[in-house]
């Protein structure tokens, strides 16, 4: 039910697929991005976007693939953003004009892919789309109420609307509308008035006390929002319910990723190295549903471990004494990164995980759903 691929023992901190998933791009905790591809069972590694190609200088902190336009948008601590086009089968960079003073923290395209955000320790949202009269890419800025860092980035499917979370306790939902490079747009369940930098929606994190907001995540209709923070907890909110808000402070490590699977059910991950399904019904309930990562089963191994598997588990696990065993699941330290593969938000057929322990593991959510007894997403 799952397919495990390991990119070395240093963390992946993020990564995007192309559009048929042949090909992914990901940052192995430095200044480089590396993209691979899937030949048979394994993946091989056909470029590197790095420092000589005047590429970042710090490291790579957000990448996002567009599917149609095939671009790769790329964010840094040195403060910058590239937009990378495939040309006579090397990748090129163009620089993107972000006017900010503090690290970026996340990218993302919008659905149209004629605009990407990217958010920053600025505190601020850099919305950026080409001009075509100077050949460049520009950014317009989203500043208040933002109070901290943006940590997350999602679009609406409409083009228009972006979610932020940042490390000021809120998920906000703003308007991105840009009339140099689109229509006006037409009223949503979040509001009518959409100029740009709107605030339409501001939610605090939960109502035990807050936390960093880590990720945040349109349902596939728009019309749900949920988002992970710090404090162990998880929100959602209905705009065609009257704005309700529904959350809970889980038992759990801390969650860093969230993904909606179908139109009532997410997955979500962090510290506590797998993933988990939950449930938010049409009374506005979240329900913990399982944990999707069926390894805990496995063999604890024996008490004759090699030293190399030891070494290697410290190294994954950074830690400075090792047991003679790995905890039980497939991932062995945080998951960072939670994304749809095959399918859509509304209806997931495979999903991807990235953490610090350099592995990407494809799991067959169809195949999970039918191993749960009982379970009633739709």
């Amino acid at each position: 039910m799952t397919q495990q691929h390991i990119f070395g023992y240093g963390p992946v901190t993020c990564a995007s697929f192309n559009k048929d998933c042949s090909q992914v791009a990901l940052s192995p905790n430095n200044s480089e991005v590396h993209i691979y591809e899937s030949r048979g069972k394994s993946w091989e590694k056909i470029h590197e976007l790095k420092e000589h190609n005047n590429a970042h200088g710090q490291c790579v902190t957000g990448i996002d693939w567009a599917p149609n336009s095939n671009r790769i948008v790329t964010c840094g601590a040195d403060r910058n953003a590239y937009v990378w086009v495939l040309q006579d089968g090397s990748w090129r960079p163009t620089l993107v004009i972000l006017r900010i003073n503090r690290a970026a923290t996340c990218v993302k395209w919008s659905p149209l892919e004629n605009k990407f955000a990217v958010g920053s320790g600025s505190r601020l949202i850099s919305v950026c789309y080409f001009e075509e009269e100077n050949n460049w890419w520009v950014s317009k800025h989203i500043k208040k109420p933002i109070r901290s860092t943006i940590t997350c980035l999602d679009w609406h499917p409409n083009n228009i609307l972006l979610a932020a979370g940042s490390s000021d306790f809120k998920a906000r939902v703003f308007s991105a509308y840009v009339k140099e490079v689109e229509k006006k747009p037409s009223p949503t369940s979040w509001g009518s008035k959409m100029p740009f930098g709107n605030l339409m929606s501001e939610f605090s994190n939960s109502p035990y006390g807050g936390g960093w907001v880590h990720s945040v995540c349109f349902s596939g209709s728009g019309e749900k929002l949920c988002w992970v923070g710090h404090d162990s907890s998880l929100s959602v909110v209905d705009s065609a319910n009257g704005m309700v808000q529904s959350s809970t402070k889980t038992e759990f490590l801390p969650f860093l990723s969230c993904t909606w699977v179908t139109n009532n059910s997410l997955v979500v991950a962090g510290h506590g190295c797998l993933p988990m399904l939950y449930l938010h019904d049409d009374q506005g309930n979240i329900t913990f549903l399982n944990k999707l990562d069926q390894s805990s089963s496995k063999s604890s191994g024996d008490s004759t471990i090699s030293a190399m598997k030891r070494f290697q588990t410290m190294d994954r696990m950074a830690a400075t004494e090792v047991s003679t065993t790995d905890p039980n699941t497939i991932h062995q330290n945080t998951i960072t990164q939670v994304m749809v593969h095959t399918g859509t938000k509304d209806g997931c057929e495979k999903f991807v995980t990235i953490a610090m322990d350099g592995k990407m593991v494809i799991w067959d959510f169809k195949s999970l759903e039918k191993s749960i007894q009982g379970l009633k997403l739709m």
